[in-house]
């Protein structure tokens, strides 16, 4: 018998964990599937993090209103769901006098957004505030409500917050196609069975192109994967204090230089167009660019300090502006289209949609009442996320009074980034579980410091192995077909035990299938 719901979200990056979310508020049987093997794999697993104020959107755009909607609605998404969040502020640095009207220009285009706090610099102040910035710089705008947090922990948290209100999730779970009765979409098929459902929401990122096709509408609409390549630096190299951006071009807000949460210096993203929507590999053409973007901002940058590099991709749309006389070709989607019924449809949602996303969560549900959908609130509805102990930000007293109660928290396992036992147990049996490497290190940042997880890996490994149950050869690195080890004969795992096939850096003699290298 298929199962039943109310509503299918298609797609677990942020947008659609907000939506799950902020559905779960109201009556009603919710399903998020997403084919990997955790939440916020695809698109918001790779970005730079930033919380931006709005002024970079053209006027008139969805991405411009639902930028600047959603920009204040992070501080109490913050204290709710219990995730890093800083209101740093940002400048957009012009470099000479040539840059310096491109720079005026971007706040007047902010003012007719409605973006609070901004200001122009002189280069004199610029250079006050940032010892390390290009001397070159002749002004800049400052916008004081940008921010930055940590992708991984919004996602996740509003994925637990969801499940808490009774949301399921099924990963590993891929969309195939839909189940229509006429025009109404009353189901999807997957990999994993049949599933049944009033409405179907389509937040799946670089594919929400493909499952449009599917449901027979914006045969024009095409998802074109955008690479962008960063570095990550060593704490050590700590050289702003603020987020700084160049001036804006036609690709995108440019690459550049900011201090992460865990106060990491990351630098990039550039932004090539690819063919493959599942290529995240980095190369050496595309990181100069970074570097060489990166150090006009910050001539000092030591890319010595480099610990590791990556790219994430994003989905950029073909869609127009619906508002009239707006010449732009690449806006969000946020619709319920008249061609089918049952089908709530978000596509394009590239940046600034880590920022919008809480924003389009509410134009969602919004949109459904607006279809006719009675939306009753539940009662027992919680808003709230609790915090989980995070042993490198206590004091010596708190440290010693959670170790008392679980000796677990006092077993370092990550000596760069200062994580124990106790935070990796508890992630593991958590609303969504982290059941591969990978998903521990996004929820705890463990492995990456210096070492990269040369050290701790082989460590996880077997506390993976031990709590869910499984042989080690079974624990992955970040889903199926990433398994860390594999068994070459019975004779030798009888011979030698399970524990010998572990670590490529860490000692032990048995080959990988997959890498702890990257």
């Amino acid at each position: 018998m298929q199962e039943q719901y109310d509503y299918i979200i298609i797609g677990g990056g942020v947008v659609g964990c907000m939506v799950a979310r902020w559905l779960s508020r109201y009556e009603g049987k919710i399903l998020l599937i997403d084919k990997a093997a955790d939440i916020g794999m695809g698109v918001s697993s790779a970005n730079t993090a930033i919380v931006h104020a709005g002024y970079d959107p053209l006027p008139g755009t969805l991405k411009a209103y639902m930028n600047v909607k959603a920009n204040p609605m992070w501080d109490q998404l913050a204290g709710e769901l219990n995730f890093p969040f800083e209101r740093r502020g940002d400048y957009v640095v012009a470099i000479g006098d040539e840059e310096l009207p491109l720079v005026e220009k971007l706040m007047q285009q902010g003012k007719q957004n409605g973006v609070p706090g901004m200001v122009m610099l002189s280069g004199a102040e610029v250079r006050r505030r940032e010892k390390n910035i290009n001397p070159e710089v002749s002004g800049a705008l400052w916008a004081s409500t940008g921010g930055i947090c940590d992708p991984f922990q919004v996602t996740i948290a509003a994925a637990e917050n969801a499940v808490m209100n009774g949301v399921t999730i099924l990963l590993e779970t891929a969309f195939e196609d839909f189940i229509m009765q006429g025009k109404r979409i009353i189901g999807i098929k997957t990999n994993r069975g049949d599933f049944l459902s009033r409405w179907v929401i389509n937040s799946a990122g670089l594919y929400s192109d493909e499952v449009m096709h599917k449901a027979g509408i914006r045969p024009e609409f095409k998802i074109t994967p955008r690479k962008g390549e960063y570095f990550i630096f060593d704490r050590a190299e700590i050289t702003i204090d603020n987020v700084l951006f160049p001036v804006p071009s036609a690709k995108g807000k440019g690459i550049l230089v900011t201090t992460t949460l865990h106060e990491n210096t990351i630098i990039g993203p550039n932004a090539n167009e690819i063919e493959d929507k599942e290529d995240t590999s980095t190369t050496k053409e595309g990181l100069d660019e970074v570097a060489a973007g990166a150090l006009k901002l910050v001539p000092s940058l030591n890319l010595r300090y480099s610990i590791a590099n990556f790219a994430g991709i994003r989905p950029t749309g073909n869609a127009p502006c619906k508002t009239p006389g707006i010449n732009y070709k690449s806006d969000f989607i946020i619709e319920i289209p008249d061609e089918v019924e049952g089908f709530v449809n978000l596509g394009g949602i590239e940046s600034p949609g880590l920022t919008s996303a809480p924003a389009i969560a509410v134009e969602v549900v919004d949109m459904l009442r607006d279809a006719g959908e009675k939306l009753v609130e539940k009662k027992e509805w919680d808003p709230i996320r609790p915090a989980r102990p995070r042993f490198r930000n206590m004091s010596h007293k708190d440290r010693q009074l959670l170790v008392n109660m679980d000796p677990r928290y006092g077993q370092v396992i990550c000596r760069c980034e200062n994580i124990t036992e106790g935070e990796i147990i508890a992630e593991i049996h958590s609303p969504v579980p982290a059941r591969t490497y990978d998903a521990i290190k996004r929820r705890t940042w463990l492995g990456t410091g210096r070492c990269q997880g040369g050290f701790d890996m082989p460590r996880v490994v077997n506390i993976l192995s031990r709590e869910l149950g499984i042989s080690p050869l079974e624990v992955t690195k970040r889903g199926k077909g990433s398994e860390f080890l594999f068994r070459e004969t019975k004779e030798v795992e009888e011979q030698d035990g399970p524990e010998k096939y572990l670590s490529c850096r860490g000692g032990w003699k048995r080959s990988w299938r997959g890498s702890c290298c990257n």
